[in-house]
């Protein structure tokens, strides 16, 4: 018994604290080691410019969306070569109307069926070689596309991703402690090998790497694996910027990770996101420290915090079980009063919470591929 206790601490604990911190170590580690080689694509443009369809699923996006097609008419690319599709996905508000009036040259009336479903529909009517995404609340940098279009001069890439940024109603940048350390990993690992997962703001795809999927799970999370068996490599772009209004609360942002995770679950246990098939090593070992390891938060807590109860009479265990106790304190804390420190204990509470929600929710009922906006984001 002792053992067993023994042996899960340990290793509960380490798997901890590779996935949190040791795998960004070795990230920097191993990018060191081979010269440190650039994360960006291409740094020069790409000429002639290709044809590029910005495609926009939207539904219910009636108050933002007039914005977003003029944000996309304002990008520094040739008006000729850019084209602005928005797939409506079953709105029952004037979005149709409004991105037509706004100035889109396609806008698609679907039925309902979820966001991929309506990017997949827009990607059938679009024209372009180059095939962009992003989101109705998502506003670009003018020269957004093309620093995101720089990626495709290597042959190889067949996908990706700018930064997003994170904006409160004053318009001040809250990107806050956890995603600027997400899009530190994202720059080693695109420089490296490929990243192991996108953001739904900003990001492109090849033509000839687009591929239809499970439409309960995001292009964010299939896609960049996915291609990567396909022969083609996914990358990260951050001179490539977008700005999205942020959720205005922890509590907000555990309900838009719960939602997240529900749609995220699919992908992991049945949509080969584990699997390391197909994969060179040093991938399958990112996906598995990044995506694996972290999705599995809320069970390694579980089994640290056990182990460390099990162990009080010893001083290792005595020291987790108090410092485990000290951060669920002061996540509670961080409900009452608005400190960096209780705020960032809460935020990472509640986010590993909200992956065993996500679950929950997954197994309990299912999970649909329609979806909403995340309260306060538009």
């Amino acid at each position: 018994m002792r053992l067993a206790a023994a042996v899960a601490f340990w290793a509960s604990a380490a798997a901890l604290a590779w996935t949190q911190v040791g795998y960004a170590l070795a990230l920097a580690l191993v990018r060191l080691a081979r010269g440190w080689p650039p994360a960006a694509g291409a740094a020069q443009p790409v000429q002639p410019p290709p044809d590029v369809s910005l495609i926009v699923a939207a539904h219910d996006e009636e108050v933002v969306i007039a914005g977003k097609v003029a944000n996309a008419l304002a990008l520094d690319w040739p008006r000729d070569r850019l084209e602005i599709v928005v797939a409506v996905d079953g709105a029952t508000d004037a979005t149709a109307a409004s991105a037509r009036a706004a100035g889109a040259d396609v806008v698609l009336d679907l039925p309902r069926g979820g966001k991929v479903r309506a990017q997949d529909a827009g990607v059938r009517a679009a024209r372009g070689d180059l095939l962009a995404f992003s989101d109705a609340n998502a506003l670009w940098e003018r020269d957004a596309l093309a620093r995101l279009v720089e990626a495709f001069a290597d042959p190889q890439t067949g996908y990706a991703c700018g930064r997003l940024h994170f904006v409160s109603d004053v318009g001040t940048n809250q990107e806050g402690v956890y995603w600027r350390y997400e899009l530190w990993q994202r720059e080693h690992e695109s420089s490296l090998v490929s990243i192991t997962a996108g953001n739904g703001a900003i990001y492109a795809v090849r033509r000839a790497a687009y591929l239809e999927g499970d439409p309960r799970t995001s292009h964010d999370l299939a896609l960049p694996h996915r291609l990567l068996r396909a022969g083609w490599l996914a990358r990260y772009q951050p001179a490539a910027h977008a700005w999205e209004k942020m959720v205005p609360s922890v509590e907000g942002e555990w309900a838009r990770k719960r939602r997240m995770m529900r749609h995220a679950w699919p992908a992991i246990a049945g949509g080969g996101l584990l699997s390391p098939r197909g994969l060179p090593p040093l991938y399958a070992a990112m996906v598995v420290s990044h995506r694996g390891l972290r999705y599995s938060t809320p069970l390694l807590h579980a089994v640290f915090a056990a182990a460390s109860l099990a162990r009080l009479g010893t001083r290792s265990g005595r020291a987790a079980a108090l410092a485990q106790a000290l951060v669920a304190g002061a996540a509670w804390a961080g409900g009452r009063r608005r400190a960096r420190p209780l705020l960032l204990a809460r935020y990472y509470v509640l986010t590993t919470a909200s992956i065993a929600a996500g679950l929950y929710d997954w197994l309990r009922h299912g999970t649909p591929a329609e979806w909403e906006a995340a309260e306060g984001t538009r």
